[in-house]
């Protein structure tokens, strides 16, 4: 499966026509997504196909969108990075620019389960959907920055990109009342600028939003925002800034655990974390906008998605 725009077929094709011969393996099929319906119909044409292995060439939206069409049928997912962000293959180590190994790992990896998330929604009419996916979700501040701040400014710059934003969360108060809950423990009322809940734990930019993020332990990552000041928040960009270099050593990794969170940021951890608005707030999955919701409740399925990752050495 493919993105004809940021993963069209004259690039990728003779790369993986190359790999099928070295590897003894039958001719690819192609699936084009549309642009209608984020590529659901390619990827359930491609499941029916019966295949070994999906290879999918586009973004985290691409790859949510493939994953929850046809987890059921427990077919391998193997990541040809081709998006803006990248997030899960960022979080999972796996090549962003070399689309050779890309290749060579859908053909000759190995399979590894990871956790899939849920997201039940409640719109304010009443109505509920539900969608999967897999980097995070985010309400609030974070949606709103998600949908508004420019994507190549984000590579290049990393947390100073969300200056402007959240200056004006900040002058504004921007602030939304929530209800939530952990789990089956007891309910909560705070005000908070953002709510993320996640499965990865990586931006881009080598940004680290949730240092205990893990994609196959069976549990979400929750982390909630509520800096009362622009030196809050600058605590909390200094935190999520060095987070990422602090994660590559022994000695960092300790550090992280070692130091507490800064005022106004905290986290948990939870197998399903259930939240309700006073007002309707805005909802972002793995990057893409779905709309206002007046509740969610999000869940873990433990090793729901089969991953094509690199053969060990």
């Amino acid at each position: 499966m493919h993105h004809p725009i940021k993963a069209p077929r004259r690039k990728l094709e003779p790369i993986v026509r190359e790999a099928e011969e070295r590897h003894g393996w039958a001719p690819t099929r192609w699936f084009e997504t549309a642009a209608d319906d984020s590529g659901a119909a390619a990827a359930v044409a491609a499941a029916d196909a019966e295949p070994e292995v999906v290879l999918v060439a586009g973004g985290d939206g691409t790859l949510r969108v493939v994953a929850s069409t046809i987890r059921e049928r427990r077919i391998p997912i193997a990541l040809l990075p081709s998006g803006t962000g990248n997030l899960l293959a960022r979080n999972l180590g796996l090549p962003l620019t070399d689309l050779r190994r890309s290749v060579e790992t859908a053909l000759a990896g190995v399979d590894r389960p990871i956790d899939l998330a849920i997201a039940r929604l409640e719109r304010g009419d009443g109505s509920r959907t539900t969608h999967p996916f897999l980097v995070m979700a985010g309400i609030g501040l974070d949606a709103s920055m998600a949908a508004n701040t420019d994507a190549a400014l984000k590579r290049m710059v990393g947390w100073a990109a969300y200056v402007d934003p959240i200056a004006r969360s900040i002058i504004g108060d921007e602030q939304l009342f929530l209800h939530y809950r952990i789990d089956d423990g007891r309910a909560r009322s705070v005000r908070a600028h953002t709510v993320i809940v996640g499965n990865c734990g990586m931006l881009t930019a080598n940004l680290l939003l949730l240092p205990d993020a893990v994609v196959d332990d069976g549990l979400l990552d929750v982390a909630l925002f509520r800096p009362r000041s622009a030196a809050a928040w600058a605590r909390i960009g200094s935190r999520l800034t060095l987070g990422g270099p602090l994660r590559t050593t022994r000695a960092g990794r300790w550090l992280l655990r070692a130091v507490p969170a800064p005022g106004g940021l905290h986290f948990a951890q939870a197998r399903r974390f259930d939240v309700r608005f006073r007002q309707g707030q805005t909802i972002q999955l793995d990057g893409d906008d779905f709309g206002r919701v007046v509740a969610a409740r999000i869940t873990v399925e433990p090793g729901g998605v089969l991953l094509r990752m690199p053969a060990p050495a």
